[in-house]
């Protein structure tokens, strides 16, 4: 039998297709390891990759959108459009006829499903890079698009071998020139035949003579074409350099077209992605007019700042979608910055780890606190990463996916990734609800991976990698403690609590307000779901027996005040219609090698957690500070 082959273009286009989709899952997939509900992924951990996955899959998306250009050209050039055109005969295949037919129509819908499909990857993708719209809806389209498109891979190959069986299949490793597109046909030609055809209708005059027909119906006859070639030019003309063609057209290799279209349309994207900078101005100010710290967006200072807004997603919660829109404006006075970052969010949460007295004592509400994820039981955060790095992507050089990423190290009891820098420190601040009332952001930073701890060693308690605090102390720490349970197995870690009971039960009580213990619904305006130290006592049999079954305490203890680095970002915040607002203070330059100066070409990131420990909101692109 004679070996089916395929045109070197579709060959080409093919299999690049294939490389760079290739890349963009196994990159994608452990990306969405990060998103809430999909640790199941893991599974897959071992042919998943570790290092630069943002990287690859954005390189592997822009090949993606050169292919598509490039096919789309070559189809154009090449005349292959029939490959995929559905049509009255296609469709009518599709319903009335079977066998082949049937099964041509069939590919051809595969394929248009496909293009479709693949459009809707790439737009989205590009939606969710560029800032676009990067919330649920979207990232949910780029999630089904995947599976949709996996799943043609699998039909795809299933119909071309029903289609032409082992041959079908290996024709795409089997490259051939592409086929020459027909002659043009000549209008005098086409009325000559036309002519013909109609004086043979009308009968040979000499029904003994030999029919004079032509060797192709669509072709005029050879005779008529060397009659005009011969036939003498009535009036010579002078010689007046090379003759040209009456018609001329420029033929140019379809496949080298599809390549400059492809390679033009990439490096269209890749510019407009290094000019399009997503930047926040921090505009000069008088110190008299410095805002107030108090979470009241309507001071003086703010009232000129144009904000810059960011859609942030894949987080936890926020409704079931996981995504909060962001608001950034930011002043200086020469000596201090001043930050103004206002979110989305339903509900005030202040629930952080509360503790309720039962029958059989004291228990600690959580859902997932033992493995360093909990997303119920906690208070609502905010988080501000500054870094130097030339960052570009989401977690460039800051964070890594992965339920093991640090080699030596315990693998994440959470089974997401961790951050850390390969060098250098990142800054990191982190405002929270409860304990942030006090009026500090814990002042942290992202380091090299620590070395872990005996107790996250035996994984009673998370490894961080090379997240830690400044520095210096806080005012609040947890009304529990966490000791290693080898009792029945492995090591597992136990909670042991409270620390501290109230001094006066009742006081305690009316200052957490209507107290309700869905984690879903906010705290009332005024709640303080914090204990402070000096209205509580050091935990005692004697003191617990005194305080009745159902009573509800705060599972956080604050006293004193924030000290060295730790103490260098002073906030305010206030929840009000669904919106928080949160005034933030920090020296241009603090000096400390944990922490980045706020100058121009500085990265920012933001997030929000909405009551959950680490399910944070992203965005892809990172934020360029500009000083005025």
């Amino acid at each position: 039998m004679r070996q089916r082959k395929t045109d070197y273009g579709t060959i080409i286009l093919h299999w690049t297709f294939v490389a760079a989709f290739a890349v963009a899952l196994v990159t994608g997939l452990r990306i969405a390891t990060e998103t809430p509900d999909r640790t199941w992924i893991n599974w897959f951990d071992a042919v998943l990759p570790r290092d630069s996955v943002w990287i690859a899959h954005m390189q592997a998306a822009i090949v993606l959108v050169a292919v598509a250009i490039g096919y789309i050209v070559y189809m154009l050039r090449s005349g292959l459009g029939r490959r995929v055109q559905i049509d009255k005969v296609r469709l009518r295949g599709l319903f009335v006829c079977r066998g082949q037919a049937r099964l041509s129509a069939v590919i051809a819908l595969m394929y248009w499903i496909f293009f479709v499909t693949m459009a809707g990857l790439l737009v989205s993708g590009g939606a969710l890079y560029f800032g676009f719209y990067s919330g649920y809806d979207v990232a949910m389209l780029h999630w089904v698009g995947t599976w949709v498109i996996l799943a043609f891979v699998v039909l795809h190959v299933l119909t071309q071998f029903k289609s032409g069986g082992a041959s079908q299949l290996l024709r795409i490793f089997r490259p051939a020139p592409l086929p020459a597109p027909p002659p043009r046909l000549d209008a005098v030609e086409l009325l000559g035949m036309l002519a013909e055809q109609s004086a043979r209708s009308q009968g040979p005059e000499n029904p003994d003579a030999p029919p004079d027909a032509s060797s192709h119906p669509l072709q005029p006859r050879a005779e008529m074409r060397r009659g005009r070639t011969a036939e003498p030019d009535p009036a010579p003309r002078p010689p007046a350099g090379p003759a040209r063609s009456r018609n001329p057209t420029l033929q140019a290799n379809a496949f080298v077209v599809a390549a400059a279209a492809a390679i033009t349309g990439a490096s269209l994207i890749v510019a407009t992605d290094r000019l399009a900078v997503d930047s926040v101005q921090i505009r000069r100010i008088n110190a008299a007019d410095a805002p107030t710290l108090d979470g009241d967006t309507s001071d003086r200072a703010w009232r000129g700042v144009k904000p810059f807004s960011l859609l942030t997603g894949e987080g936890g919660n926020f409704d079931g979608k996981g995504e909060a829109r962001i608001e950034v404006r930011a002043v200086h006075d020469g000596t201090y910055a001043y930050f103004l970052f206002t979110w989305q969010d339903s509900t005030r949460s202040l629930k952080h780890l509360p503790l309720v007295k039962e029958a059989d004592g004291w228990h600690l509400l959580h859902s997932g606190f033992q493995l360093g994820d909990e997303h119920q039981y906690n208070e609502d955060k905010f988080s501000v990463l500054l870094t130097t790095s030339d960052v570009t992507l989401a977690g460039g050089r800051t964070f890594h996916p992965g339920p093991q990423p640090v080699a030596g190290a315990p693998a994440t009891m959470s089974g997401r990734g961790l951050h850390y820098t390969a060098s250098g420190y990142a800054d990191v601040w982190q405002w929270k609800a409860t304990s942030g009332a006090t009026g500090w952001m814990d002042d942290a930073h992202f380091g090299p991976p620590l070395n872990p701890t005996p107790m996250q060693a035996a994984n009673v308690v998370p490894y961080k990698g090379g997240f830690a605090a400044d520095p210096g102390t806080a005012n609040y720490r947890d009304n529990f403690t966490i000791e290693a349970d080898v009792s029945g197995g492995p090591r597992r870690s136990r909670l042991i609590a409270p620390l501290r009971l109230p001094k006066v039960v009742a006081a305690t009580t009316d200052a957490m307000g209507d107290i309700d213990l869905d984690p879903n619904h906010g705290e009332s305006d005024g709640a303080r779901w914090f204990m402070p130290e000096k209205d509580s006592v050091a935990y005692s049999t004697d003191v617990d027996a005194r305080i009745p079954t159902g009573t509800v305490i705060p599972g956080v203890i604050v006293g004193g005040e924030f000290s060295g680095d730790r103490a260098d970002v002073r906030c305010a915040a206030r929840w009000a219609s669904g919106l928080w607002a949160l005034e933030v203070r920090r020296r241009l330059d603090t000096t400390s090698q944990f922490d980045v100066p706020i100058k121009t070409g500085v990265f920012m990131r933001v997030a929000a957690f909405d009551h959950s420990q680490i399910r944070h909101t992203r965005h892809v692109r990172p934020i360029r500070i500009e000083v005025e």
